[in-house]
């Protein structure tokens, strides 16, 4: 099954009914795994036990920009490609995107209390965060404040893109300005500088906090393509409603105009 197999909401909602009980359960089961490795791993000899936050906000961190790069893509898919489902994807991800970026943020300042003496400064890459995070909330905004899908999904679209922006000052902030935050340790030039003992529980975190990403959000698709189904089918009966009474109405009056003219 192709992509373009995938813009029949009918094929994609079929799909997702097989695939969704082995997603979750393959999320439950690395979740299961990676919080056991995650709470065995031993102390930081720096930090101490407070290292262990690390398997929690580097996997959210992470994903507050994925889910941003998922709805870029999706939003060329509305403007360029015209693709049915794009915009369902996007309207789908932007809540969880939200929720990741809120839980980076948290773990985060629960992190840096110990370790920087305080839970927030305006540095580089946590302002960056902070304002991936209101973009997030923007977006959702839009979405409701617009009734007609259509328009929502292009303005949505358009403002994703530009949001796209932030993304690489995210990344690269800890190296084109001096900040509290650490450096890159695990996706950078020369190899990771984790011990495999911190590495793999983050990794298996890492994967199965993606698996969830993709199970929430392939649920979410589900109940808006549904959701919007019901809005068409209530659109349809309320003309249907409206059609009846005009039509009523005219043969009222028609019955009125012939009993004045007998």
């Amino acid at each position: 099954m192709t992509l373009i197999d995938l813009a029949n909401p009918t094929r994609f909602l079929a799909l997702t009914a097989r695939l969704l009980p082995w997603l979750a359960a393959a999320t439950i089961i690395l979740l299961a795994i990676g919080l056991y490795q995650s709470a065995t791993a031993p102390d930081d000899y720096q930090q101490g036990a407070t290292v262990k936050i690390m398997f929690i906000h580097v996997p959210n961190a992470w994903l507050s920009m994925f889910v941003w790069g998922v709805m870029s893509i999706a939003s060329l898919g509305t403007l360029v490609w015209r693709h049915p489902l794009a915009d369902v994807a996007a309207k789908a991800a932007a809540p969880i995107g939200a929720s990741f970026t809120f839980l980076a943020l948290l773990t985060g300042s629960l992190w840096g209390r110990p370790m920087w003496g305080t839970y927030w400064e305006w540095d580089a890459r946590l302002t960056s965060v902070l304002i991936l995070f209101l973009m997030y909330l923007g977006l959702i905004a839009l979405w409701r404040a617009v009734d007609e899908p259509s328009r929502a999904a292009r303005a949505a679209a358009v403002l994703t893109l530009v949001g796209a922006i932030n993304l690489p000052i995210i990344k690269f902030s800890v190296d084109w300005w001096n900040t509290l935050h650490q450096p890159a340790s695990v996706m950078r030039m020369g190899g990771s500088s984790l011990d495999r003992s911190f590495l793999i529980p983050l990794l298996v975190m890492a994967v199965a906090f993606t698996l969830l990403f993709v199970t929430l959000h392939l649920a979410a698709m589900r109940n808006e393509i549904l959701r919007r189904r019901v809005r068409s089918l209530q659109m349809m009966q309320a003309s249907r409603v409206a059609f009846a009474e005009v039509g009523t109405g005219s043969r009222e009056g028609s019955t009125s105009k012939e009993a004045g003219a007998a």
